[in-house]
């Protein structure tokens, strides 16, 4: 597995990151299609086997136990120092002044109780899961700052926002001395690419590197329009990410494949693979053929004709997802 530096940072991680949301007890407001600690095992297990060691999860995925299954993975399948580990912050753990947002105290407060999850004395990356507009920005970035000091963490990453709060975040921590934002985790795939308006310039001049939520447009580029899953059954968000309006896209990734004689999924993460700017797409995975697909989509060299046939259907969207 090919391991790339993120973003202009010194920090290496491989090329294909784990996503980790499908992990957690179901019982304690994870999602329907959620996989139980057991049943999770075999892909934590499968993913240091193909060198996938960049893991990502956030505190809120099934409210927290989903670090917890991470954390016990790394122990009982590597190392601490040879797992890249990123969590998340900002969804809402608990009712209190510091169980969401971004804020001085939530910030201190949600980095300890990850931490205790986690079973770690560091996150190598942690992100804020989205804009806060109930805080000063400056407030966020010194807070940020600060855990970083503090040896809690070693780098920072934003998630799903506007490319101008980006920016506003990035000026605040030259304005303060404090520490930047080395990554952005955005949805982008071949259905919603609104992100290469803005954002993807903003990130590439920056020299910050861009981790892919939702690469296969919530397993919809991985198999026929029309076909459903539990998941794709049960997601109401997702419901709202994608229409019948993006069937041609997937009909296009389709036909690719067919050539190619490859997985539907291979092509689609090919493509957001050769986007320069985008350093490594988060997969989740449930099923075992989810991992080996992403890491042979590394070995895909698509032509510029096939990305035009890839790119050639897609029309305007509304940006989804924060």
């Amino acid at each position: 597995m090919e391991t790339v530096r993120l973003g202009s940072s010194g920090l290496r991680v491989s090329r294909i990151a784990l996503g980790c949301m499908s992990y957690g007890d179901a019982a304690r407001g994870g999602h329907p299609w959620a996989l139980d600690e057991q049943t999770s095992q075999s892909f934590f297990a499968q993913a240091i086997d193909l060198g996938i060691t960049f893991w990502d999860t956030a505190n809120i995925y099934s409210m927290g136990s989903s670090e917890e299954f991470v954390g016990r993975a790394i122990a009982k399948h590597s190392r601490r120092e040879d797992i890249v580990l990123a969590t998340k912050l900002n969804g809402r753990m608990h009712a209190g002044p510091g169980g969401s947002g971004l804020s001085r105290k939530a910030v201190l407060e949600q980095v300890d109780a990850s931490l205790r999850r986690l079973d770690t004395d560091y996150i190598d990356l942690y992100q804020i899961h989205r804009f806060d507009p109930h805080t000063p920005v400056e407030e966020t970035m010194e807070a940020l700052h600060d855990v970083i000091k503090a040896g809690k963490v070693r780098y920072i990453g934003a998630s799903s926002m506007w490319a101008w709060q980006f920016a506003t975040m990035q000026h605040a921590a030259d304005l303060g001395g404090w520490t930047r934002f080395i990554s952005m985790q955005d949805q982008y795939n071949l259905i919603q690419r609104e992100e290469e308006r803005e954002m993807h310039g903003l990130c590439a001049y920056q020299g910050v590197g861009v981790l892919p939520w939702s690469p296969l447009a919530r397993g919809r580029l991985a198999r026929p329009w029309g076909q459903s899953t539990t998941r794709s059954d049960t997601d109401a968000f997702g419901k709202t990410l994608y229409t019948d309006s993006d069937a041609a896209v997937v009909e296009a990734v389709e036909q690719v494949a067919r050539e190619r004689g490859v997985a539907m999924a291979q092509i689609a993460l090919a493509w957001v693979l050769s986007k320069e700017v985008v350093t490594a797409p988060i997969v989740g995975a449930t099923k075992p053929h989810h991992l080996p697909d992403a890491v042979a989509a590394l070995e895909i060299d698509l032509s510029q004709e096939e990305i035009h046939r890839l790119e050639e259907p897609y029309g305007p969207h509304l940006p989804t997802g924060f």
